[in-house]
């Protein structure tokens, strides 16, 4: 559906306005389409942002500040985050021998299963998104990093 009747606006103050509403509402059908998938799951966007991170880095860990630099949405407060994931025991938290003021995250067994798990939801998702084609996907992304330049 386009832009203008999905927010009921027909003018814009430009092509370049219009490009910015367009991505920014984009970002927020997508943003919620994946909130709808992780609800059964207890995981929030930005937990799952972590989850991934961490599977990334198993069986190594991850310190606090590793996650807030890889993580997407750069104002989420990853220590709250890790905390909530630990509760809900997908994750394991250590205090560093070194220096106790840091700590090593892992991903536990809980964790990697909903992970798999996941990965069948999202693969579902990114089926339709096959509404582009391979090189109109890439182009998309070419745009959107030039733009970030």
């Amino acid at each position: 559906m386009k832009l203008e009747d999905e927010i009921k606006q027909n003018k814009f103050k430009s092509e370049h306005h219009k490009m910015v509403l367009n991505i920014i509402f984009t970002a927020h059908w997508v943003e919620l389409q994946n909130t709808r998938m992780l609800k059964p799951f207890g995981i929030s966007p930005q937990q799952y942002n972590i989850l991934r991170i961490l599977r990334g880095q198993h069986p190594n860990p991850a310190s606090i500040t590793l996650l807030q630099d890889r993580m997407m949405d750069k104002m989420s407060n990853a220590s709250r985050l890790v905390e909530k994931l630990r509760i809900k025991g997908f994750i394991e938290r250590v205090q560093c021998e070194d220096d106790r003021r840091q700590c090593d995250v892992f991903i536990s067994k809980k964790g990697l299963e909903v992970l798999k798990q996941l990965d069948e939801v999202f693969d579902n998702q990114n089926e339709s998104f096959k509404v582009l084609t391979q090189e109109e996907a890439k182009i998309v992304n070419e745009l959107l990093d030039k733009l970030r330049n």
